[in-house]
């Protein structure tokens, strides 16, 4: 079984600055792609910021230059970064991988349960 766990969500005001992590647990053989995902109330669920394991990252055009992804494959961990946030980045962050478990031959993607991000104007 693997596991999902974000953690560092919370209440900003804006031009402040969050860390998100997401670390991934069990039996695991290997993590490929990994991303961050929110959802806003009323809006459907959007890539904030992708990351490849050879570390090539994406993000989406309202984030760029603000939020940095990244990954330790040692830890199996996946980090964001959000600086200078804005009211319009207030939503339920899900960090989400596609991982081979131990013994499998296929890859499944697996999501975490989601942290909330808030930011005050």
């Amino acid at each position: 079984q693997v596991q999902l766990v974000e953690s560092g969500g919370g209440l900003v005001q804006a031009g402040g600055s969050l860390g998100l992590s997401c670390s991934a647990s069990g039996s695991i053989f290997k993590i490929n792609a990994m991303g961050w995902y929110r959802q806003a109330p009323g809006k459907e669920r959007e890539l904030v910021a992708h990351i490849t394991s050879g570390g090539t990252t994406n993000y989406a055009d309202s984030v760029k230059g603000r939020f940095t992804i990244a990954r330790d494959s040692t830890k199996n961990t996946m980090y964001l970064q959000m600086n200078s946030l804005k009211p319009e980045d207030t939503a339920v962050y899900y960090c989400n991988a596609d991982i081979v478990r131990s013994g499998v031959y296929f890859s499944h993607i697996y999501w975490g349960q989601g942290t909330q991000v808030t930011v005050s104007s």
